[in-house]
């Protein structure tokens, strides 16, 4: 089954191909850096960043872009009251940014462009469209000609008389209506503000509009057509529809050949937002201090959560949600973790080697098959998450068999390789388990063998009384005793 793409262009499903053989270029909508990021940002970055990842795993060479917006008004409002600088407030809440996404493992894109490193490309752009008729200025600030692109609202399928009610807030209501030739006109350039930041141009100081910046940056840095853009379902009017009209009567050729668009976050039900009190946080989320789940949460159980939707459903946070995907996280964490040595095993050897032998393949081919026809089905996450939590069930039933009851189905090639397909998978979705930080004490192995011994001894002689109070005093001491089969006991430290 080849990988096939929910393309919103065309509002269907589409097989993958791409423009370079075994590569993709991947470009995808950051954030404006002037506050936390919340719990949309999570649904999303997690989102491209499985995508990502499940594209490396499938073989291709992956080159994934991601700007940072750090000239705008909300930037520069927030630089007002706090009588701080644009600069300041944007390096600041980018390093935020990458404190809050990395402790959930998203991995950093190759590159993040910001908008002020490209403010030459951008005036470049607008010249351009503004010498082919597409673009007019007024007053210092130039526009984009909506009437002149006939294809405009071919992304989002709106009618014109759709388009102001759908804008999403970001289509410059600040604007004096009187300069635009036609009232869905947008801004590529406005003229500098007193006390604003501001760029030289042939129209004159100024600064960008919001949406020229990623179409000058996906040239600049992926070229004129991309594999995917991706961003959040509000983007796709008018920032992408904007973006196309902008770059595509340029080039003509299409920006990108896949558009995909993440599902919203509600919570409890309700649109996220301040103004309801219901806005939260990343890393509020992360540290318990979300009035809906106050206490801290594992970065690994938010990833799990976000998984479970797929990527254009809405997604809605509510505590009874997090708390199964608490317990979800448990049973994974629990396979992914297993203690070897207390089954005389070790994972390391010879894994490569065992994965490729015909005896693990019989144990792990039709899952590793199932796995990838998930995610072939347009990134089904869900359905990729199933065989992830077959597989822990699987592992951990043969492991405590073998451990906890002297029995065995597999051999112990078939079990690290049910135990690496599971480790191989749950990192396609990033889904990691930390190494242990904690010191571990020493143990006096003596003591215990002295110990075991009379529990031995009692068990012969029928002192069971005896033979339990050995036990507690060894659980007491994070000693478990497994009784087998043969009269043997085997113990391990948990």
């Amino acid at each position: 089954m080849s990988l096939t793409l929910y393309n919103t262009l065309t509002r269907q499903k589409e097989p993958f191909t791409t423009i370079e053989p075994g590569k993709v270029t991947m470009y995808c909508c950051g954030v404006t850096v002037y506050d936390y990021c919340h719990l949309g940002h999570a649904r999303s970055y997690i989102g491209w960043d499985v995508m990502r990842r499940y594209l490396q795993w499938r073989g291709y060479q992956v080159r994934y872009v991601q700007n940072f917006t750090d000239i705008d008004d909300k930037i520069l409002n927030r630089a007002r009251v706090e009588g701080s600088s644009m600069p300041e407030i944007a390096d600041r809440y980018i390093n935020i940014y990458f404190e809050d996404i990395r402790r959930l493992n998203v991995m950093d894109a190759d590159e993040y462009p910001r908008v002020t490193q490209h403010i030459p490309a951008i005036v470049h752009l607008i010249q351009a469209l503004e010498s082919k008729g597409y673009a007019y200025a007024v007053d210092g600030d130039v526009y984009y000609n909506v009437q002149q692109f006939s294809e405009y609202g071919k992304l989002s399928g709106r009618k014109r008389e759709q388009m102001q009610a759908g804008a999403g807030g970001r289509i410059d209501p600040g604007e004096p209506e009187g300069k635009k030739q036609d009232p869905f006109d947008f801004a590529l350039w406005k003229a500098a503000k007193p006390g604003e930041p501001a760029w030289d141009s042939l129209w004159g100081k100024g600064r960008p509009g919001w949406h020229i910046e990623c179409s000058a940056m996906i040239r600049a840095r992926l070229g004129e057509t991309i594999d995917i853009h991706g961003g959040g379902g509000d983007l796709v009017f008018p920032h992408h529809e904007n973006e196309i009209a902008q770059s595509e009567v340029l080039t003509g050729k299409p920006l990108a050949r896949y558009w995909l668009h993440n599902g919203m976050v509600t919570v409890n039900g309700e649109k996220m937002s301040k103004s309801l009190g219901n806005f939260t946080t990343i890393r509020d989320l992360l540290d318990g201090k979300w009035s809906e789940y106050p206490q801290p949460i594992d970065p690994m159980v938010v990833r799990l959560f976000v998984l479970q939707a797929h990527y254009r459903k809405p997604l809605d946070f509510t505590a009874s949600a997090i708390t199964a995907a608490v317990h979800g996280w448990q049973t994974l964490k629990d396979a992914l973790n297993l203690d070897w040595q207390q089954c005389n095993l070790s994972p390391q050897a010879a894994i490569l080697d065992e994965l490729d032998s015909q005896r693990s393949r019989s144990v792990c081919a039709a899952r590793i098959a199932r796995f990838q026809a998930a995610m072939d089905d347009d990134f089904n996450t869900a359905a990729g998450l199933a065989v992830l939590f077959e597989l822990a069930k699987s592992l951990k039933r043969e492991f405590n068999q073998r451990c906890y009851q002297g029995s065995q189905e597999l051999e112990d090639v078939q079990l690290r390789a049910l135990s690496q397909t599971l480790i191989q998978l749950a990192g396609v979705f990033g889904l990691e388990v930390e190494p242990e930080t904690l010191p571990v004490p020493e143990i006096n192995v003596n003591w215990i063998e002295s110990l075991l011994q009379q529990r031995h001894q009692a068990r012969q002689e029928k002192r069971y009384v005896e033979s339990d109070r050995i036990r507690n005093q060894l659980q007491a001491a994070g000693i478990t005793l497994i009784d087998q089969p043969n009269g043997q006991t085997r113990w391990h430290r948990f």
